[in-house]
């Protein structure tokens, strides 16, 4: 299953903690097109019929069927840039995940 850094759990809780946002607001995982795996990323107040739910530190994410089986092995982080833009990455699961 899906794995959240830290990282990912703390950006996820700061954008679906927002006061006019349902309570049960996530972030969901959609898979994209064909070839070379491709994901959209969106908030959502609850998962979709088959989504599977990823709930860690209370930070909800909710990952489409064919996202949930790429990602079965992975770990989702996120980072800020000197921007202050954020950016969510795929990383393999570490040893001890």
């Amino acid at each position: 299953m899906l794995t959240l850094t830290e990282s990912a759990v703390s950006a996820i809780r700061s954008l679906t903690s927002q006061p006019d946002l349902p309570g049960e607001t996530g972030l969901r995982i959609m898979a994209q097109g064909e070839g070379p795996p491709s994901f959209q990323l969106a908030l959502a107040e609850g998962p979709v019929a088959g989504d599977q739910v990823v709930e860690e530190g209370g930070a909800r994410v909710f990952l489409e069927a064919g996202a949930a089986e790429v990602l079965d092995d992975k770990a989702l982080d996120a980072q800020v840039d000197e921007q202050g833009d954020l950016a969510f990455r795929i990383a393999d699961q570490g040893p001890d995940a």
